[in-house]
Formats: structure tokens, sequence, C-alpha cells
């Protein structure tokens, strides 16, 4: 066999086997989501359920009744608040400090930067005391709003990143005709930068609404109530102290996945772009 097709053949193989570890999880959820518990913990297993069991979705869903599916419920809309409101503030402190970095020259700026990334990559749990102290202390625990400011400590500096790189691609030479025929620094900002940094704005976006949405440890120790949950903790909690619902817990996570599913759908050419071109350009 030839060396080009056999490297074509194997990168076909190595794509199947990704592919296929990628999709088995989610495949095995959504039989699971629609299996009798009894279908779930077979032995030996089961690999396609008996009959298809979806009283599961109608109870997260719309069963008023069901103590389960209310906290879901709740849940999944404090998750849409909070990951919608860290989205908009963290972007709009993002974008002004990304162009600071890009565009400005002043002492330390690459060092501020990096300063920024490191709070980013410490632990959780590093900052768990400090934080909890912070919101008890305003009165923001259990909170949608105490939460939010949470979350934006934890997107802020790796938006900041991204599009700080982002915008050191785009030309300065467009910014400074623009300049020129009388725009002013901001003019600038929102008519030549913006427009220009569309992909990687979109790229920010989304993994700051996945960084929120997901995000589990601060939400558990920061909340109790059904009114400041997240969907993460809801879903942890439909597991019983001596027995899980499984299918349950598939259920929930597979409502959970459509919103982040819909944004990536909606958005994959810019997004794609957008990666692609800081790949590329940084």
């Amino acid at each position: 066999m030839k060396p080009r097709r056999l490297n074509r053949v194997l990168t076909y193989v190595a794509a199947v086997v990704v592919s296929v570890g990628c999709i088995a999880p989610l495949a095995w959820t959504a039989l699971a989501s629609v299996s009798t518990q009894s279908d779930i913990v077979a032995r030996p297993a089961r690999w396609w359920p008996s009959e298809l069991y979806l009283d599961r979705y109608t109870e997260i869903l719309f069963n008023p009744e069901s103590t389960a599916g209310a906290a879901f419920r709740a849940a999944f809309m404090n998750s849409l608040v909070v990951g919608v409101c860290t989205v908009l503030i963290s972007m709009t402190i993002s974008i002004f400090g990304a162009y600071a970095f890009a565009r400005l020259r002043f002492p330390f700026r690459r060092s501020t930067l990096i300063l920024f990334l490191t709070t980013y990559m410490l632990p959780q749990i590093a900052l768990l005391i400090p934080l909890y102290l912070i919101l008890s202390s305003m009165g923001l625990l259990d909170t949608r709003i105490g939460l939010i400011l949470v979350d934006c400590s934890l997107v802020i500096p790796f938006t900041l990143w991204i599009l700080s790189n982002y915008f050191m691609t785009v030309p300065v030479e467009l910014e400074e005709a623009a300049r020129i025929d009388g725009t002013s620094r901001m003019g600038a900002l929102f008519r030549i930068i913006l427009p220009s940094a569309k992909p990687g704005i979109f790229a920010a976006v989304m993994f700051a609404f996945l960084l929120a949405w997901d995000e589990f440890m601060y939400a558990l120790i920061f909340t109790a109530s059904d009114s400041a949950k997240t969907i993460p903790v809801a879903i942890s909690e439909f597991a019983g102290r001596y027995t899980t619902d499984f299918g349950l817990v598939a259920a929930g996570g597979l409502i959970a996945a459509v919103p982040p599913l819909i944004i990536a759908l909606v958005f994959q050419r810019q997004i794609v772009s957008g990666l692609a071109a800081g790949a590329v350009k940084g």
C-alpha cells in the first residue's frame, strides 16, 4: 500500500475511533433515559431497552406534582439567567479590557494579562473559602446575583485572554486609517475592531456560556434553595441516599445539553472560523 493511501486509511480509522468514543457515551445516555430501571441495572447489560419508558421526560418537563421535576425546571431557568447575565457582564468587561491590552502601551501590560490568566488556572477549591466569606458578608449567598458574580470571576480571565490575543491579529493600519478620518478610539473599537473580530467574539461567548452553564462546585456550595440552584446541582440531587434513578439523571443530562447544543449549531460557522483564525494568526 502506498504511503499516501496508508496515511489516508489511518486518518479515517482514527476519525472513526474518536467519533465512536465521543458518540458512545451520549448514545448510552439517550438509551438509559428511555429505559426502565430494571433494564439499566440488568446483568448481563441490555444494549436496547425492552420498552420505551418516556415518563421521566414527562415528570421533569410537565408534571406539576413532581418535586424533582419542579426543582429541575426552576434550576433550568436559574442556569439560563445566570449563564446569560454572566456572558453579558463578562463580555462587556472583556471587550474593553482586551482592547486596552491589545492596543494601549503601559508598564507591565503583558505581566498583568498573564496574572489574569493565572487566576483562571487556580483550582476552584483554593478560592472557595474566600469567595464564600465575601458573598456571606455581602448577603449574596443562595442568590442568582451572587452566583453571577462568582461565575464572572471565573469567566472574565478566560475571555479576556482570548479576546486580547484575537484583537492583536486585527491590523493596526485599519484602526489608524479610521482615526485619521476623524473616528475616536471608541468609534474605532466599535466600527473596526469588533466587526473584524466577530468570529473570536462568538467563540468567546460560547465558551463563556458553557463555563457558566456547566459550573458545579460554586453552585453546589453557594446555593441551597430552588430559587438559586442551577442544573448541575439539580441533576446531582436526583441521586437518593440509598438508590439512584440513573434514567432520571440521564434524561436531565440530555435536556441540560440542549441550550449549549443549540448555540453550537447556530454559531458553528463563526466559532470554527474564529478558532481557526486565532490558531493561524496567533
